[in-house]
């Protein structure tokens, strides 16, 4: 998805991904007792969509495998994880995508998390591709400054499948109720946003313009990311702030005469969280001010890059609460404010948004849930009611819908013609 304050794809420090998925346990583990040899799980999932606003087609019917093994001995543990995916959507309407997207999508192998654990005095560290998870917000990519993302499929799958790994070093010490982590990225990894054409390419591109090719830094030790963040119990509140400086995950989109090219600028966030458990409901916040990003004009005669420069400050506020059979109600107030405003990005200095999510049990095995989210200046929004069937532990069933509608430059208001109706099935082994 475009991030939710800007008309191009650059910037996602605050987009959303709301679904019901948890997302995984992010702290090393190595106080656990380490099991000995190795053990595999791993999933097959088969997603089926058919776009039903016109043109009507199909837009997937993919099969993914994904595959983990794990173990380790006394103070050694590690992980090798893969996935492999094969869209056959490319094969039944092969006229519909172009040749670029089919080459894109089709196929694909991903390396997952892989890396060791292990202990050096009191400090934790593990080293290799991994999962740096560092927001909080339930299903919101905010304070989630680290992660990487497959934007293909917009923001609809789930947050275990939508991240993608960093090549990461990352040390964690703890003392008392206070958790220090120290991160750094050599190689890293950035958002896929596809190539012009795709179901959910993010930049609309202005008749008569084409898109070069995604231009990403060289390899080096200088073109590496680095953070820390400190978290504490505080008055049964746990608070933390963190510092990042890195290369963006998301494209920046630099306009040379007719002609745009994805780049990945320097960017600096400074940020916080906050969630306390009150026990009949759960309060989570997160800020975080972004300096560095550059935002679209498509005005070269004021820019000749079509861009300009601009210092943001990012916030969300949540609560949860238990509801409904077995479910809950999550309600969400999210927005930006522009500091140093220029109004040739087209959005206004302060924009905002808000999002409800409702999930109960309808019967034994059967769950429903709907989520909505809207701009609240743009009144674009986006509505996903879905039924999940758990057939048992391994086999998973969802039917849903994804509708989007509103402003056309808003962030889902664009993907107006792209409803969708689709299944999944999965099984886990």
């Amino acid at each position: 998805m475009t991030h939710i304050f800007r008309r191009s794809a650059a910037a996602c420090s605050m987009v959303l991904c709301i679904a019901s998925a948890q997302a995984a346990d992010d702290e090393l583990a190595l106080d656990e007792p380490a099991e000995e040899g190795a053990r595999t799980t791993g999933i097959l999932q088969f997603d089926v969509a058919r776009t039903y606003a016109r043109p009507e087609h199909w837009s997937m019917a993919r099969a993914r495998a994904e595959l983990t093994a794990q173990g380790g001995s006394q103070g050694v543990k590690w992980k090798i994880s893969g996935r492999a995916d094969a869209d056959a959507v490319f094969a039944i309407d092969s006229g519909f995508y172009p040749d670029a997207v089919s080459r894109d999508q089709q196929y694909q192998f991903d390396l997952r998390e892989t890396y060791l654990d292990f202990s050096a005095g009191d400090v934790d560290i593990r080293l290799g591709r991994q999962h740096i998870v560092w927001g909080e917000m339930v299903g919101l990519f905010f304070a989630d400054v680290v992660s990487a993302r497959d934007l293909r499929t917009f923001y609809l799958p789930e947050f275990e499948q939508l991240r993608i790994p960093q090549w990461a070093a990352r040390a964690e010490y703890y003392f008392g109720d206070t958790h220090a982590e120290l991160v750094w990225i050599p190689v890293p990894s950035y958002d896929r946003i596809g190539k012009p054409g795709a179901e959910f390419y993010p930049l609309p591109l202005p008749q008569g313009t084409r898109m070069r090719g995604e231009v990403k830094p060289d390899n080096t030790l200088g073109n590496g990311n680095w953070g820390a963040r400190l978290s504490r119990l505080v008055g049964g509140w746990d608070v933390s702030g963190f510092y990042y400086r890195s290369l963006d995950v998301a494209q920046t989109f630099y306009q040379i005469g007719n002609e745009f090219e994805p780049r990945h600028d320097r960017i600096t966030q400074i940020g916080g969280t906050m969630a306390k458990d009150f026990g009949e409901f759960v309060l989570k916040g997160e800020m975080v001010h972004a300096r560095g990003r550059k935002y679209n004009t498509f005005n070269p005669v004021l820019n000749p890059d079509g861009l300009v420069a601009q210092n943001t400050m990012d916030y969300a506020f949540g609560v949860d609460i238990p509801a409904f059979r077995d479910g809950r109600v999550n309600l969400q107030y999210f927005g930006r404010r522009t500091f140093d405003y220029n109004p040739a990005i087209g959005l206004d200095r302060v924009e905002d948004g808000a999002s409800i999510l409702l999930n109960t049990k309808l019967a034994t095995a059967w769950e429903g849930e709907v989520l909505y989210v809207s701009m609240l200046k743009r009144t674009d929004f986006m509505l996903r009611p879905r039924v999940i069937w758990s057939a048992s532990k391994n086999w998973r069933l969802v039917f849903g819908a994804d509708v989007f509608g509103g402003d056309a430059t808003g962030a889902f208001g664009r993907y107006s013609d792209r409803d969708r109706v689709y299944t999944e099935a999965r099984w886990s082994f």
